[in-house]
């Protein structure tokens, strides 16, 4: 078996893996025993530990769907982000090529992460359209290639723009938290001032560096859970900015916490200020504002206590409000890359309709 074909084996399916690695561990486990010479026993007793500790590693990683092949796992050659540099302008690729690039916080002063970028082949055709943008936001512990990795952004995007002659929405993969464990909750905090980030300097680069429709009608937000309720925070207080958001698994708000507890969030992020606090909170905004131009998806798995029970309240009191809204609950679905990568297969045609896709672009 060839590198290529060891990179394409399913870490998701872990079974055969599993079996490979128990069996592995079952010989060393034996030699162990049987082999005299100690220095010999030694390694074959480290290896029969690796062996365990990576086992376990598998199986985890089954439960939470993050690396789909061992290819990605491990790093063999896959389908690597390239630089904008790197890209060839003279002809239309087949399938969607995804860019690693630095989106400076010019106005926020936000220190970042490179973000990840999936730009569709009609974004190399001649004349260029000018396409809809989609931000899809990881969550924390996490990272922007999270979406390309285990949520499988990019295998979504190239299945919609194979059926759609190459046309399907620029996504913006951009770092929110600034390291991997950070936890802004996209609001202008004591971590930096993410939100200023996210609204202002990330749609004025990319607009500018992508030629792409301007901010407003054209653009939306999704994300998954961090990046779920960011979503819902960021359209809601910038409806002149975005129009359309997907809250995948997301808590009823900014939270510190893992649940829909308030906690120390209110001292944590926002100085102990209730007024601040209450102008970044869902609820708090969709029964004091109405917002009738504006379009919500939630998806949640039905074994995800607070995230089924906010987007339930969050997609009845956003409906009341005048947002166009959907509410997906997946039986058996849980908090893990399974729901979100299918989350975001499920919610990309209703973002499509809602970004003027199906009426073609200019």
């Amino acid at each position: 078996m060839d590198a290529s074909a060891v990179a394409e084996v399913s870490l998701t399916d872990w079974w055969p893996v599993r079996v490979v690695l128990l069996v592995a561990l079952a010989v060393c486990v034996v030699l162990v025993w049987r082999i005299r010479r100690r220095i010999a026993r030694i390694g074959f007793g480290v290896v029969a530990v690796l062996l365990a500790v990576l086992n376990v590693l598998v199986e985890v990683n089954a439960s939470y769907g993050y690396y789909l092949t061992i290819g990605q796992a491990i790093g063999l050659p896959g389908r690597d982000a390239a630089s904008l540099s790197a890209l060839d302008p003279s002809r239309v690729p087949s399938s969607g090529v995804v860019i690693s690039l630095t989106i400076p916080g010019r106005t926020s002063r936000f220190d970042t992460r490179p973000a990840q970028v999936y730009l569709p082949p009609a974004w190399f055709a001649r004349p260029r359209p000018k396409l809809p943008v989609v931000l899809l936001l990881h969550g924390t512990p996490g990272a922007p290639e999270d979406w390309t990795n285990g949520g499988g952004a990019a295998i979504t995007l190239d299945a919609w723009a194979s059926a759609h002659g190459g046309t399907a929405p620029i996504v913006v993969m951009p770092d929110i938290n600034s390291g991997f464990d950070g936890d802004t909750e996209c609001v202008d905090g004591p971590q930096g001032k993410a939100e200023t980030y996210l609204s202002e300097d990330v749609p004025d680069f990319v607009t500018s560096r992508f030629f792409t429709q301007p901010p407003g009608a054209h653009w939306a937000v999704a994300g998954l859970s961090e990046g779920g309720s960011c979503a819902v925070t960021l359209v809601l207080r910038h409806p002149a900015r975005f129009a359309t958001f997907a809250d995948y698994s997301g808590l009823a708000g900014p939270r510190t916490g893992d649940s829909n507890a308030l906690g120390d969030t209110v001292a944590a992020l926002f100085g102990n200020s209730l007024t601040a606090f209450r102008e970044h909170e869902p609820s708090w905004l969709l029964t004091h504002q109405r917002y009738p131009g504006l379009g919500g998806w939630f998806e949640v798995g039905d074994q995800d206590a607070d995230p089924l029970a906010a987007a339930r309240q969050l997609e009845s009191q956003a409906a009341a409000a005048g947002v166009a809204t959907r509410l997906v609950v997946v039986p058996g679905a849980n908090h893990d890359f399974f729901l979100w990568r299918q989350a975001f297969a499920d919610s990309l045609p209703w973002l499509a309709d809602r970004l003027g896709l199906r009426q073609g672009v200019r």
